[in-house]
């Protein structure tokens, strides 16, 4: 009979090693006992959508102090699980949803994709930003592309335009793993070929 922050807050669970996934349906109380006990929220805006479970209020979490990280959900419920992808739905959904071009700024939307969803798995003075120190998970975009060319500001380059199919290069913890959109750890036919043979199995 109570609703599900009030129950995870009578278990004990709401703290700092929470990650609460979508939050579509979240009152003023709720918001501000997420924020007290710092919990972290992982947006997913396209599977939100596409399973028509409604908006999350990203913006007023985003006021009350809330670590709002940004995911792209399952295949069953996002079919393409593209994180640039996911930065352009978030950004427009909010200010379409608020009626107001200001909501979400493409900076804002940029740290969500990167150091907000590395503070979230507890890795935010190790991941997430490019400084000293800080482990080389990279990736190089190509904004060579005409769809990207020309480029004024390329925040909002990344946010509104930029797929992942215009991901260049790829470095995990300074190695590259993809060089000129070839991948050079893992053999890309072999999976698929099993992918495959797996999708028969699930669909025959």
């Amino acid at each position: 009979g109570v609703r599900p922050v009030e129950h995870l807050e009578n278990l004990g669970m709401l703290g700092p090693g929470l990650i609460a996934d979508h939050c579509v349906v979240l009152d003023e109380h709720e918001i501000a006992l997420l924020a007290a006990r710092e919990v972290h929220v992982v947006h997913n805006p396209e599977s939100n959508m596409k399973l028509a479970s409604g908006i999350a209020p990203i913006p007023r979490l985003l006021a009350a102090g809330v670590n709002v990280a940004l995911g792209t959900d399952g295949c069953a419920s996002n079919n393409n699980l593209d994180m640039l992808g996911e930065m352009d739905c978030c950004a427009k959904l909010h200010k379409a949803a608020s009626l107001d071009p200001t909501v979400l700024p493409a900076q804002q939307v940029l740290r969500m994709a990167t150091l907000n969803g590395a503070s979230a798995l507890g890795w935010g003075n190790r991941l997430g930003r490019l400084a000293p120190g800080m482990l080389a998970d990279i990736i190089v975009v190509d904004f060579s592309k005409p769809h990207l060319t020309p480029c004024y500001k390329p925040v909002s380059h990344l946010v509104y335009v930029a797929r992942g199919a215009d991901v260049r290069h790829s470095v995990i913890h300074g190695r590259l793993v993809m060089e000129d959109r070839q991948l050079l750890t893992l053999d890309l036919e072999e999976i698929m070929a099993h992918v495959r043979e797996i999708a028969k199995i699930i669909h025959p």
